[in-house]
């Protein structure tokens, strides 16, 4: 689009017809080319609710489609409201916060059912989206990037290149936060650089922080470009110290993190203070959590998927069940106390390794955890383990995909519990257990992550036998 950069943007009144898939409205204005003849242009416009009218400048107004500046609000929604945030008009992260929360609720089980009427299946199946009393405060982990000239937050809507000077974060605690500005602040009275990536410049690249709500407990890990020795070394001593007053601070970490792909990773971890993980507890049983450890970001919307997991799939003492994608346990171990044996598959070795532990600390004996992909992890517990009565799986947001699924199919577990973090890859895997003769009876979607455009679900497939 750099040819469009000289031409001026061009006003125009359009209505909200729908929302992209990153939760901003779409509609669409008739522009002429440079012919004369009437051409469609497609508005992207953030902020704005379906059923709208407003004044837009477009930005690329040459083009098929066209970023915009929202000027005015002209028909406004009767479901927008005021977004609380100071950093709403510019952060990346929550998009929705203009937008009242039952009409978030409302729009998420219409994108569910639509995604499932895309692939065949009846939408009336589909439940009222559970939400959350307080949809606030809600995250146990955060991750907030330093720019070059060492500010500290989340990167910009619309411009992932830039990175804006946090101030308050309205859906992590307060703990977390507070505990994260008092980095920010060293960083800047330190004059620390953050990490420019074309250049492959600059010592500080992330701030991750998460915090247990049951027990409390906080880790805050900078990631870096340098070990935390030899010049540092003064820097960081300071690091320590300011942090030493925040009590609930059991773990502070410094991530080495040389590469050039700017992902959350470490090359070599230091234990500036405290332990190299904290613990956590989820629906009564407690979890060990390392700086990579994958675990559920909402604990309240979290155990009541495990709830809806434990209800549909009515586990029974002398049952069987298989757990793919299984991570550290957080579903195994609910069903391990209410099943005769469970095993669990997990292509991260390090999850699997938790799992074990999870289990062992957790006094749970029948537990078999299998470090391998998901298909071939099938392969073995069928194998070893004989035919499942239940089968979970909690998969990425890419889905397990049709050779899982239809291994899966082949296996004929009796009753299936998919928990999906994306209704458009689990309709297309549901689809592929049809010629296995099962049928999927219900679908509950939960919003674990209020304010953006994500939606979880819980759904029962059950077998039916063949005459």
């Amino acid at each position: 689009m750099s040819r469009d950069e000289h031409i001026e943007p061009v006003e125009y009144i359009a209505n909200i017809e729908s929302l992209d898939r990153k939760g901003s409205g779409q509609a669409v204005v008739w522009r002429e080319n440079e012919l004369g003849n009437p051409k469609k242009l497609k508005l992207v416009v953030p902020q704005t609710i379906p059923g709208e009218k407003v004044k837009v400048d477009a930005l690329y107004p040459t083009k098929k489609w066209s970023k915009t500046n929202l000027k005015e609000v002209i028909d406004a929604s009767p479901e927008r409201t005021i977004a609380p945030c100071p950093h709403f008009d510019i952060c990346g992260g929550c998009v929705w916060k203009h937008w009242d929360y039952s009409g978030q609720l409302n729009y998420k089980t219409e994108y569910v059912r639509k995604a499932l009427e895309s692939q065949g299946f009846d939408p009336e199946i589909v439940k009222p989206t559970i939400g959350m009393d307080r949809p606030w405060d809600y995250r146990n982990k955060m991750e907030f990037t330093f720019s070059p000239e060492g500010h500290m937050g989340m990167h910009e809507q619309g411009n992932f290149k830039n990175v804006f000077d946090l101030e308050t974060c309205l859906i992590a605690k307060d703990d977390m936060v507070n505990a994260s500005l008092e980095v920010s602040k060293w960083a800047k009275d330190h004059g620390l650089k953050g990490y420019e990536k074309e250049e492959h410049v600059g010592l500080l690249r992330h701030l991750m922080v998460r915090q247990s709500f049951t027990t409390g407990e906080i880790m805050l890990a900078v990631v870096a470009t340098e070990p935390p020795k030899g010049e540092l070394k003064p820097v960081v001593d300071d690091l320590i110290q300011r942090i030493q007053p925040y009590d609930k601070v059991k773990s502070l970490l410094w991530l080495e993190n040389t590469l050039w792909a700017d992902q959350l990773q470490a090359e070599d971890v230091y234990v500036l203070d405290g332990r190299d993980f904290i613990y956590d507890e989820i629906y009564g049983y407690q979890y060990r959590l390392w700086f990579d450890t994958f675990f559920q970001t909402n604990p309240t919307q979290a155990e009541k998927l495990i709830d809806l997991a434990i209800e549909l799939g009515n586990p029974q003492p002398h049952e069987k069940m298989i757990d793919l994608f299984c991570g550290v346990g957080t579903f195994s171990l609910p069903f391990a106390k209410r099943v005769n044996q469970l095993a669990g598959v997990e292509i991260v070795e390090s999850s699997i390794e938790s799992a074990k532990r999870n289990a062992i600390e957790n006094g749970i004996d029948n537990t078999h955890f299998l470090a391998k992909d998901a298909r071939r992890g099938i392969d073995q517990v069928l194998e070893d383990f004989g035919q499942p009565d239940i089968l979970l799986l909690d998969p990425p947001r890419s889905g397990a995909g049709g050779k899982v699924m239809r291994r899966i199919g082949r296996s004929k577990p009796k009753r299936i519990v998919y928990v999906s973090c994306n209704p458009s890859s689990f309709a297309e895997d549901v689809a592929e257990l049809a010629p296995f003769n099962y049928e999927l009876k219900s679908v509950q979607p939960v919003d674990l992550f209020p304010h953006t455009v994500h939606v979880e679900l819980v759904s029962e497939i059950i077998l039916n036998e063949e005459e």
